[in-house]
């Protein structure tokens, strides 16, 4: 029920506000629980670093601003770890359900609550909200704009296209992939008006008086409004336009502007002019030069686009199969026209994003997928509502075989969903391949992580060395940092830091002093004074193990698949750590 009371006097927004809870909960609970990923590993180090520092600037490879800003600001609250640094994205998604409200005038009730339902408790959508990436934030503001603009288009309130822009202007502060989201909007938009086009014709109305007097008819009735003329009125508009265009920049400008550059002009302000452009001119140039003209697109686009419907099928079964009832019911039903505009818009920008997405990605990942979720959600809300308001008449009329079928179909989407969201739970196993991505290592390296941090914490001089090596039957180095102090600043020195990730991320929370070898240097010589910590991979495990007596040894999966590594620890050093703190 809908009132004009304000939503807090709706049952519909009320039911948006339960499924909001819920989704925090599913969202917050044992959030630090999974050992991070590769990229959290990376992000979250460059956050440390820069909280250290105090140094900061955008670097495309890793990835919008926000984060780092905002998780900086953060651990200034919280003692830093991998609970906190994923809370931000928790809470964005967690309060994803309540977007659902912004289509409430082209969508029935029930829809719109079974919209929150999606966006509260889709397996893809929880499982990458408990993880420190981008693409639950950039869906969720680009969402929150495109949401913005459609109340705009409805209620003639131009404080929503501030909102938009604000929101926009958040997108683009995550991942550079808001470029497609704003390429999906525009040409779901174009065919829209296609379909407006072909009604009116249809109608009896001649194509040229559609667009030279229908169209600029209405537009012109939009923009006035209630105001005595029409230049009153496009002054308003002009007024607000540049409003969300100033909201988006200034939320722009704000992340992308270098640290400590912004502080500074804000002391200094014959400096802003330089920091502006640094925040905005620069950046865009960074964006093109590395994801646009960059070469990352050069990519097997049949494996992965078969790997993104793969994911799709298990990340988002409910949405996949209501999606297609709903889009049919939609187009097809006796009791519509045709497409609804927004469900029609909806399954163009969600056909888009998974013909897209595989050929815009540099690595086959499944959270790509989560921008094709998004998008067929609203369609699966149509389906998802007209089964549960088929049950429910079906039971006032007595229809037993009705009742029981749309109970079966309801049962078995809320079984699969619960039960998907149980598996992907802070899952690290090869079994979840098709929702997990391939670089997480194993939950059982915690149990090494907390015994480093002891150590470190006990010992004095350096505390970690990584065993250098190369790839067996390959070239490729790995664990081995030149100069481990390029590590203090990104981009670090080579040649394979990042072959350690997310392991700095853990020994920078540990203030760990750490060195490596050379991959040509002999064992012997490599771990002659080695430090109580001796980490390497699996593979020269048998070589190294003689000369580290009175370590202890664990091996832990470093990647889904393939990869493997060894923690040496000193017993004597950890027996040392724990009689200073007996609760390890």
């Amino acid at each position: 029920m809908r009132t004009d009371e304000g939503p807090l006097a709706s049952k519909t927004f009320l039911a948006l506000c339960g499924l909001s809870l819920l989704a925090l909960l599913f969202r917050v609970v044992s959030l630090g629980g999974r050992v991070m990923h590769w990229d959290e590993g990376r992000v979250g180090y460059w956050i440390l670093r820069y909280g250290e520092t105090g140094v900061h600037s955008y670097r495309p490879i890793v990835h919008g601003p926000f984060l780092p800003i905002v998780n900086d600001y953060l651990f200034a609250l919280l003692p830093a770890s991998d609970f906190a640094a994923r809370l931000p994205v928790a809470v964005v998604g967690g309060l994803f359900p309540l977007a659902a409200w912004l289509f409430r005038d082209h969508l029935d009730d029930d829809e719109v609550v079974a919209l929150g339902a999606l966006f509260a408790l889709n397996p893809l959508l929880v499982y990458y909200s408990r993880f420190m990436r981008n693409d639950v934030l950039v869906a969720v503001f680009s969402v929150v704009a495109f949401g913005l603009l459609v109340r705009l288009l409805v209620t003639r309130r131009l404080g929503y296209l501030v909102g938009a822009g604000a929101s926009m202007g958040l997108a683009f502060t995550t991942k550079e992939n808001a470029l497609l989201y704003v390429a999906c909007f525009l040409g779901a938009g174009v065919l829209l008006l296609d379909h407006r086009l072909v009604r009116e014709t249809r109608a009896g109305t001649r194509l040229s008086d559609v667009l030279a007097e229908t169209w600029p008819t209405a537009v012109y009735r939009w923009v006035r409004d209630d105001e005595e003329t029409f230049e009153r009125g496009l002054a308003r508009v002009g007024v607000y336009s540049l409003g969300a265009l100033a909201a988006f920049f200034l939320v722009v400008v704000f992340f992308y502007a270098p640290r400590p550059d912004l502080w500074s002009a804000l002391a200094n302000p014959a400096a802003l002019p330089g920091v502006v452009e640094a925040g905005t001119v620069a950046p865009a140039e960074r964006l093109y030069g590395t994801w646009i003209d960059g070469g990352h697109q050069d990519n097997d686009y049949l494996t992965f686009l078969y790997g993104y419907l793969e994911t799709f099928v298990y990340g988002a079964p409910v949405v996949l199969a209501f999606g297609l009832v709903g889009a049919l019911l939609d187009r097809y039903s006796p009791a519509n026209p045709g497409f609804r505009p927004l469900v029609a818009f909806a399954v163009y920008w969600g056909l888009a994003s998974v013909v897209g997405y595989p050929l815009a990605t540099d690595i086959e990942a499944p959270w790509a997928v989560i921008h094709a979720v998004v998008a067929f959600a609203i369609p699966a809300s149509v389906g998802l509502a007209f089964v549960v308001r088929t049950g429910v008449d079906s039971l006032h009329d007595d229809d037993r075989v009705s009742t029981g079928l749309a109970a079966l179909v309801l049962l078995a989407a809320i079984g699969g969903t619960l039960g998907a969201n149980v598996a992907y739970w802070n899952s690290t196993e090869e079994a979840d391949k098709q929702v997990l991505q391939w670089a997480q290592p194993s939950n059982d390296l915690r149990e090494s992580i907390v015994d480093v941090r002891a150590v470190a914490e006990t010992n004095d001089g350096t505390d970690v060395l990584f065993y250098g090596t190369t790839t067996p039957g390959g070239d490729s180095v790995e664990l081995y940092v030149s100069n481990e102090s390029s590590a203090d600043t990104p981009p670090p020195g080579g040649p394979a830091w990042h072959s350690r990730l997310p392991l700095p991320w853990y020994l920078e929370l540990s203030d760990a002093e750490v060195t490596s070898t050379a991959p040509d240097t002999p064992p012997e010589e490599a771990l002659a004074d080695a430090p109580p910590v001796v980490i390497a991979h699996d593979w020269d495990r048998d070589e190294i193990e003689p000369h580290l007596e009175g370590y202890t040894v664990r091996e832990h999966a470093f990647k889904l698949w393939g990869e493997h590594i060894v923690v040496f620890v000193d017993e004597d050093a950890l027996q040392r750590a724990e009689q200073r703190d007996p609760s390890l």
